[in-house]
């Protein structure tokens, strides 16, 4: 600074401020322009310093900014800026022992707390007017001084990282920069909270308010982790001055970094209060309120709550702004929602600290989603066909589309429109219907549907609220939802229903049936019977045994009960029990669920059908292409015997005959080397589970022959069970004394060949049987007989004494149940996909349009052309099959002693074979 310079600053520093008033006009360009030119902080300060202190008292408010804000506080910014980063070049040298340079750090540190005391002078003396400020009368000011704020506020966030460890040496000084800065800045809000502006305003008035907002939320980032209250302000100030502005600002205004800083802020804040409630808990500190941990954790879940109710607010007020960023809304309650239970990822927290956790997010979360509910993009990220979402976001998500169905009822025509009615034309974004949505996205939480996870349930009758699975939870909201549908929306569910009882997934299409269930019952009795109906064309339409016949059967089950006596009647009128293609309609039906004419009639027709397929079975000699005519009506012949309570009844004694005589025509050796009678077995072995008692002892041993013969080698699940459930009601009747060697050995040699079964779900229904044999049985050396293996005599007495072994750990259970999730999930994929059995395969789509059609009824399938040459190949090798067997029997080197009747026997067979060869010759 030359001396002429210095010499004018000497002199002013010593006048009065009378004398700086009078002087005002004249000094002051100049001062400006030393400050202007002015290259040492020194000098610089020193100029700043005596405008600020000495004659800005006595500047008008018109003449502040045009006269000194403009000129002074631009460079003052750019001074701190150079101070900030000799700091920066300078702070890599820190050390205790070079003092020199220690001392020039706290020298800049302290100059740059003199800018921010002018910054603070020129804050007071424009809040000193009585009168209001307008913005463009101050426009330098906000803008430098926000500038400084951020550089400031930035360099205390950063300095453990920029001063490396030497922190210690500029402490104070850097804790006194922050407090002046903080200070500042609450004094710049205050001045600018009165400060209004009308429809008028110019476009530059605008742009500084803008200015201003966005600055703020940079600062806003800055500080979140400096100062829980500065931060809580300044949010609240920008979103005060967002929505007071708003029909001036609102399309300028970034709402992208504001709503997803509002996210960020939100989350950030829950995450670290969850962190802290789970330390508090971890250290035993629940029951302390006054503990610092425990105060830390409710001011940041108070940060949490704050957040929450200011993006609630802002989405509300900016709403047709914020369409583009719905995925983040999406993820944010996902990740909120999968902190709390009954998600596996929760915590367990004790409920003090649980509660609060709740009242800071749990419940604004509801207010969040009502007001993303209209937002058609909201609607289409959440109501995705393929959403991929990790795996502990999956239940959040279930339980998101929970609370839309929850909440839409009050909303307009147009938001049910949204979310009920999925996209209709190519030009949308695909979206399901909600309550697609909401099936499959329940299918898809197989890991929580297994643990089971628990959910509140409903308060009834003033009895306590107990807790409840997923499966009870949500089939409570989707009926109570059903209740409350608008009839447009009535088609859109029932096309829902259809398709989710169809698919492969059995808990899905349970709770489909549920749902579906509720619906007839809840409607009125003619829609019942169209459903029925409807249900009935369906399986129909299954013309094999497959996953949709068994749940189209279950639903068809159920809904028989809701019907009205006259309905049933007309069920009965529409799918006739006497014509074989309506059996398997029939043979899902519980009688006991029809009135009595109906019943009556139902079960005369299906005897007299089994009757007549035995008769054609008889004549036709048996053959193994009629076997599944007599399956079609056995199926419905079990129907009917399992509501029978008289064993003098008709129909009892009718299905007996039937019974015995089929019995008495299965070959053991038949039925072990053609699976087609597998069918004819089970069925057999259920009728007979149920007529135990009445079947005379040699049928019940040629049963035990048949059953002997198949589990002796691999056969399905289903007749294994089939010949459990036979065999534990063998204990019910008494087996006679001359029958008693024929039929008790083989009896326990089943028993001990099933319970040694290393299937486990096999080994589990064994012992369940076997258990029920026992606790009823007459015959008690049949239970130590078949307990003659140490190994399975253990089990069954570990299962009657109910002994557990080793329990599962309980994060192993869950990690097995996450590796079974992979594979079920493919199992189903691949029987909703399987190419090769397409023809067995049956969509939602083809089973409507079948059920749907108003012409003839589909004719019977064509039955294929008799092969003789397959028909001898087959049978010639069963046979040739046999007698080798005999023949490597009796060639052993000890060949056991052949029983006597073996030679007329053999006589027998080659008198057989005397007449196929005569009857060839003939031919």
């Amino acid at each position: 600074m030359s001396q002429t310079n210095s010499s004018l600053l000497d002199e002013v520093v010593q006048w009065s401020q009378e004398t700086c008033r009078q002087e005002l006009k004249s000094v002051l360009p100049k001062l400006t322009s030393l400050h202007n030119n002015s290259e040492s902080w020194d000098d610089h300060i020193r100029v700043l310093k005596i405008i600020t202190d000495m004659f800005l008292p006595h500047i008008g408010l018109s003449e502040l900014e045009d006269e000194c804000f403009s000129k002074i506080l631009p460079k003052a910014v750019t001074m701190f800026d150079r101070m900030m980063k000799e700091i920066m070049d300078q702070v890599g040298g820190l050390s205790s022992q070079s003092t020199e340079l220690c001392s020039l750090l706290r020298s800049i540190l302290q100059a740059m707390m003199q800018i921010i005391n002018a910054l603070s002078t020129c804050v007071r003396h424009v809040g000193s007017f009585e009168e209001t400020p307008d913005i463009d009368a101050i426009r330098s000011l906000p803008t430098c001084i926000l500038k400084v704020l951020r550089e400031t506020f930035q360099h205390c966030k950063e300095s453990e990282v920029v001063y490396c460890g030497r922190l210690s040496l500029v402490a104070d000084l850097l804790q006194g920069l922050f407090k002046e800065a903080y200070s500042l800045q609450k004094a710049l809000l205050e001045l600018l909270e009165p400060i209004s502006l009308d429809s008028s305003a110019s476009e530059e008035e605008v742009s500084d308010i803008v200015t201003v907002i966005h600055n703020l939320l940079d600062i806003c980032s800055i500080i979140s982790n400096l100062d829980m209250a500065m931060h809580a302000n300044t949010w609240k100030f920008v979103i005060k001055q967002s929505l007071k502005y708003q029909s001036l600002v609102e399309e300028h205004l970034h709402h992208g970094d504001i709503s997803s800083s509002l996210c960020d802020n939100l989350l950030a804040s829950f995450l670290t209060s969850v962190e802290l409630a789970e330390q508090i808990t971890h250290a035993g500190l629940q029951e302390s309120t006054q503990s610092p941990e425990y105060k830390l954790f409710q001011k940041t879940a108070k940060m949490c709550r704050f957040f929450a109710n200011t993006l609630i607010h802002y989405i509300k007020e900016f709403k047709c702004f914020l369409t583009k960023y719905c995925n983040s809304f999406h993820q944010l309650y996902l990740q909120i929602m999968s902190k709390f239970p009954p998600s596996l990822c929760a915590p367990a927290l004790p409920p003090a600290l649980s509660g609060e956790l709740h009242a800071a997010a749990l419940v604004p979360i509801d207010a969040f989603l009502l007001q993303l509910l209209p937002l058609r993009p909201f609607a289409e990220i959440v109501l995705q066909q393929d959403l991929r979402l990790s795996p502990e976001h999956e239940l959040p998500h279930c339980l998101l589309l929970v609370n839309v169905l929850g909440q839409l009822s009050s909303q307009p025509e147009e938001v049910l429109q949204l979310w009920y009615s999925g996209s209709h034309f190519s030009e949308e974004t695909p979206r399901l219907p909600l309550y697609q949505a909401l099936f499959t996205s329940f299918r898809r939480c197989y890991t929580e549907r297994q643990v089971p996870v628990l959910l509140p349930g409903v308060m009834m009758k003033g009895q306590a609220q107990v807790q409840v699975s997923l499966h009870n939870h949500l089939c409570v909201q989707l009926c109570a939802s059903v209740a409350a549908l608008p009839p447009v929306f009535l088609r859109v569910l029932e096309r829902c229903l259809v398709q989710m009882v169809l698919q492969a997934d059995a808990q899905t299409a349970l709770l489909a049936t549920d749902v579906w269930c509720f619906t007839a019952r809840y409607g009125t009795a003619e829609l019942c019977l169209h459903h029925v109906v409807l249900v009935a064309q369906l399986v129909k339409a299954c013309t094999t045994e497959c996953y949709q016949s068994l749940h189209l059967g279950l639903l068809l089950k159920r809904m028989v009960f809701l019907m009205t006596p006259e309905h049933q009647m007309e069920l009965l009128a529409r799918f006739p029990p006497s014509e074989v293609e309506n059996l398997s309609v029939w043979r899902h039906v519980l009688l006991r669920a029809l009135s009595q004419d109906a019943r009556h009639r139902v079960e005369t027709d299906i005897i007299s059908l089994a009757q007549k397929a035995l008769t054609d079975w008889q004549n036709g000699g048996y053959k193994l292409g009629q076997v599944d005519k007599m399956n079609t009506v056995l199926r419905p012949l079990l129907a009917v015997v399992r509501v029978q309570t008289s064993p003098e009844d008709q129909c009892v004694l009718s299905a007996l005959r039937v019974l015995t005589q089929l019995w008495l025509r299965m070959s053991p050796e038949q039925v072990q080397s053609q699976p087609a009678l597998h069918c004819t077995l089970q069925l057999l072995l259920s009728i007979s589970a149920v007529l135990v008692k009445n079947i005379e002892p040699q049928v019940i041993c040629q049963a035990l022959l048949c059953v002997d013969a198949v589990v002796s080698q691999p056969c399905a699940d289903q007749l294994t069970l089939a010949a459990l459930e036979f065999l534990s009601s063998l204990g019910k009747i008494f087996v006679p004394s001359d029958s008693q060697s024929q039929i008790l050995p083989r009896l326990s040699g089943l028993f001990g060949a099933m319970l040694s079964d290393r299937s486990w779900p096999l080994h589990q229904h064994a012992l369940e049987a076997f258990s029920h044999f026992a606790e009823i049985t007459n015959h008690e050396e049949v239970i130590s007989q078949s307990l003659c293996v140490e190994e399975t005599k253990a089990k069954v007495v570990n299962y009657l004494s109910k002994t557990v072994n080793a329990r599962e750990h309980v994060e192993s259970r869950l990690q097995r149940i996450k590796l079974e999730k992979a594979v079920i999930e493919k199992h189903n994929e691949r029987l909703e996909s399987d190419k090769e059995n397409a023809s067995d395969r049956l969509t939602a789509e083809t089973l409507a349009a079948e059920a749907g059609a108003d012409s003839e009824p589909c004719p019977k399938k064509a039955r294929q052309e008799f092969c003789a040459e397959e028909e001898f190949s087959r049978y010639v090798t069963t046979a040739e099959s046999a007698l080798k067997a005999l023949q490597a029997l009796t060639e052993r080197t000890s060949p056991p002693t052949p029983p006597p009747w073996l030679e007329s026997r053999l006589q027998e067979l080659q008198t057989i074979l005397t007449h196929i060869r005569t009857a060839t010759h003939t031919s």
